[in-house]
């Protein structure tokens, strides 16, 4: 299997009707993100277990005990184009702190079809929107980007062809 660049990582945000709750793109008529839906930039995401060192008298190595497993907050990032992004800004500004949202992670091919691992955090709370930033000196584009606390890490789901030697990964 080829090796895939970053620019083959895209996210999508679907908002839900609560913790647990439905889809909510179906039907809403006052968010649509039909036209632009993915964030062309992610990060964040990481699954991080904690554990105790427990030195018994005497010993030279510790018995390690699991704690909790912590997934770290996932952000995603675009450029913005004022036509169609300063709405979709305007539908997620009175959502954080309230709005729960399932954030995917594809992995793409070549030719810009799905495939490989879908990393799914479900119950995700928007916390921070950071909206386009100016600098008169730059001809950098603008972006605009959502942090989401992520609740719970659903099954990593692998759509593309197995590779017998890799290893199945659930979250």
């Amino acid at each position: 299997m080829a090796k895939i660049s970053q620019r083959q990582v895209l996210a999508k945000v679907i908002p839900l009707s609560g913790k647990g709750g439905q889809d909510l793109t179906a039907n809403n008529t006052k968010f649509s993100s039909a036209t632009r839906p993915y964030f062309s930039q992610v990060s964040g995401g990481e699954i991080q277990a904690s554990v105790e060192k427990v030195y018994d008298g005497g010993s030279t190595f510790p018995e390690v005990l699991p704690s909790v497993i912590e997934v770290g907050d996932v952000t995603v990032t675009r450029h913005y184009d004022p036509s169609s992004d300063a709405q979709v800004i305007s539908y997620y500004r009175d959502k954080v702190g309230k709005q729960f949202f399932r954030v995917e992670i594809l992995t793409l091919d070549a030719d810009g079809n799905q495939t490989g691992y879908t990393r799914k955090y479900e119950d995700c709370i928007l916390v921070n929107i950071t909206e386009p930033d100016g600098d008169a000196s730059s001809g950098g584009p603008a972006t605009f980007s959502l942090t989401f606390s992520v609740s719970k890490s659903t099954d990593v789901a692998y759509t593309g062809t197995p590779n017998p030697g890799a290893a199945t990964v659930v979250a």
